[in-house]
């Protein structure tokens, strides 16, 4: 989803990035949605727009369907791995400029082949389109007047017009005429915040974050809920939580992060008589709170880790009465996922190391040694009802809540401390 499409430029070693005059950025499926198409362009542009701003020779323009990043001397790789990351970029290629005189094209695509150095028996071709209708070949015409003398003078290359290896494309413009043949896997999806907002509950574990990942690629604006349980947990669990959202906001550009003291709450359901419901109790407690923190915040969904039937509170009996204890809608991504495939695609968005630090969080630490996977709903409500001052300890957690603005760069760093042997920690017990 988010690796570099095989190419030949790839199989050689050697591709044309590090020497692009432009990026072009092509959009993803959001361009079959009608109405709401310029709207969602307009997300993408905005974004893309922030992540140029530290590269100020960079000049944009847009298109249907495509943003256009003029380099003018900007790292082209630089820009590329961070743009790549924008919500909404299906693709990304490099691409070189000529004139759109035939010997400048001919000229320029022949340096373009010596960047990318394709391997012997590379199969070829060339697309060419016709952009601007004065210019005096056609598209077919275009095709065979390159591909001939590049043939010629790489003996290597083998034509092949249905499925290449290798295709150069060229996009003929008044004025100037693009050349580029490789595509950079964009994460695609529905620009960021298109589809409204939710509360996510970040623990520090590997689940969440991939949860949180994939409610934005949906255009989701997501803002992240942490419970803490001070002094049961330290501060580098607090900054294991810290440093995954500011992964996430890698590709958000900026994530709001509510650390929510739960000391108080969590420990009212110790010495009740009923360990085995103390994860399903604090599971509701904590989405009683972030369903108030919603509503302060305007959003109108929670979304959490959950994968059925990968630990006890996530049975089906299980969701069923921990979710009963919210109005909002529960959005659970990876409820049909396993385990491997949480795993890699933490990997592969860049969570995966920081979650795997053994930094406990406030669940992992009053886990029962035998939590039911089968509530009862109505014992459950029961006890809650009975607890002294239990709505007044969810009212005082939603107050002391702290909340910080956290972005890719800021004065926080990640922990330096390395487990020597870490092992997969489950989410939300």
């Amino acid at each position: 989803m988010m690796r570099e499409r095989e190419t030949a430029a790839a199989a050689s070693g050697r591709s044309s990035i590090d020497y692009a005059d432009m990026l072009l950025l092509r959009f993803g499926e959001f361009t079959l949605k009608g109405k709401n198409r310029t709207r969602f362009e307009k997300t993408v542009l905005r974004h893309v727009k922030e992540l140029v701003k530290p590269y100020p020779k960079a000049v944009l323009s847009k298109e249907f369907g495509r943003i256009y990043v003029t380099l003018n001397g900007e790292p082209a790789r630089e820009l590329a791995e961070a743009l790549k990351n924008v919500f909404g970029i299906a693709s990304i290629s490099p691409v070189k400029v000529s004139r759109s005189e035939f010997e400048d094209i001919l000229a320029v695509s022949r340096t373009f082949l010596e960047i990318i150095a394709p391997a012997k028996g590379t199969t070829f071709k060339v697309s060419a389109r016709r952009v601007w209708k004065d210019f005096p070949h056609g598209s077919i015409e275009m095709n065979k007047l390159i591909a001939t003398p590049l043939l010629q003078g790489y003996p290597g290359l083998l034509v092949d017009v249905k499925s290449p290896e290798l295709e150069l494309k060229l996009e003929i413009r008044e004025g100037h005429t693009f050349i580029f043949c490789e595509q950079i896997a964009g994460v695609g999806g529905f620009p960021l915040g298109t589809n409204g907002k939710a509360m996510l509950l970040l623990s520090g574990g590997i689940d969440s974050p991939v949860a949180g990942w994939s409610s934005m690629r949906r255009g989701l604006e997501v803002e992240c809920v942490h419970f803490y349980s001070y002094p049961y947990t330290s501060e580098l669990a607090r900054q294991k939580v810290v440093d995954l959202a500011r992964v996430l906001s890698r590709y958000a550009g900026v994530i709001k992060l509510h650390l929510v003291p739960f000391t108080e709450v969590q420990t009212s359901f110790t010495g009740i008589g009923q360990d085995n419901l103390i994860i399903t109790l604090m599971r509701r407690a904590m989405l009683r709170i972030t369903t108030q923190l919603a509503e302060r915040e305007g959003a109108l969904a929670v979304v959490t880790g959950d994968s059925l039937g990968q630990v006890a509170s996530q049975t089906l009996s299980s969701m069923n009465a921990i979710g009963r204890a919210t109005v909002l809608p529960l959005l659970r991504p990876l409820v049909m996922m396993d385990k491997s495939e949480i795993v890699e695609l933490s990997k592969t968005i860049g969570t995966y190391d920081l979650s795997i630090l053994p930094y406990e969080d406030c669940c992992t630490l009053f886990v029962p040694k035998s939590p039911t996977t089968n509530p009862n709903l109505r014992i459950v409500e029961k006890i809650e009802a009975t607890l002294p001052g239990y709505s007044a300890r969810l009212d005082e957690a939603v107050a002391g809540t702290e909340t910080l603005s956290i972005t890719p760069y800021g004065d926080e760093k990640p922990s330096d401390v390395v487990p020597a042997q870490a092992g997969l920690q489950e989410e939300w017990f």
